[in-house]
């Protein structure tokens, strides 16, 4: 069974630089940082800045999704307005802003019914993939479910509950977001080994690391399973 995000990596060219954007505009605080790495604290997930240079990479244009109490969503606009060409959009009764960061990733803030302030967490990530299909039954037999198959428009969506995952052909998405690759996340898992043992012969590899488990999907993402 798997349930929330542990962390999510982007590459970028300089791990300072990009650690002050997220200080100055999420007000995410810094949890560790070295000349090729900082890791800062996206409420209960961790947002790895990574350096090129190592394997697995940080993600390159991914588009990501962080929750934001639904009572703070009017402030972070106003403020965020003020420096950025914000996008807006409406999912139900919860809306959503979109912005860029300095390496051309998507940020996406969204509104929830949430205790605590700022950033709390992320609750979407977006993959691209090759094979909408193939990629589809991967994560389904890693334990993820499926809950919207828009196979037609280039995209599918599937969840644990704690964390949405979007799979999408390459394409545009809102405020022309693109799915990243060579994602590097992580996700808590009540077995990691046995859901790695369930994808073992599809995926391009299967590693014990020491954080849990690494599997490299068959798009070259690779996503750890930790344990709960």
């Amino acid at each position: 069974m798997l349930s929330s995000p542990a962390w999510v990596t982007l590459e970028v060219k300089y791990p300072d630089r990009a650690t002050a954007f997220y200080e100055a505009f999420l007000e995410l605080d810094v949890v560790s940082e070295t000349p090729e790495e900082a890791v800062l604290a996206a409420g209960d997930t961790e947002l790895r800045l990574r350096a090129p240079g190592t394997v697995p990479r940080g993600g390159l244009h991914t588009h990501y999704a962080l929750t934001i109490p639904d009572r703070e969503y009017d402030d972070w606009y106003d403020r965020l307005d003020e420096r950025f060409d914000l996008v807006e959009h409406t999912f139900g009764d919860a809306r959503s802003l979109y912005f860029y960061d300095t390496e051309g990733n998507c940020v996406e803030l969204g509104e929830r019914a949430v205790d605590g302030d700022g950033v709390t967490g992320l609750f979407e990530l977006v993959l691209e993939v090759e094979d909408l299909s193939a990629a589809t039954e991967f994560y389904t037999a890693l334990g993820f479910e499926l809950v919207d198959d828009g196979r037609d428009e280039g995209r599918v969506r599937l969840s644990t509950g704690d964390l949405d995952l979007e799979l999408w052909s390459p394409r545009l998405g809102i405020a022309d977001a693109r799915g990243g690759v060579h994602v590097d996340f992580g996700v808590v898992a009540a077995d990691p080994e046995a859901a790695a043992d369930a994808v073992a012969g599809e995926a391009l590899s299967v590693t014990s690391v020491e954080e849990g488990v690494r599997i490299r999907d068959p798009d070259g993402h690779y996503l750890t399973l930790v344990s709960a």
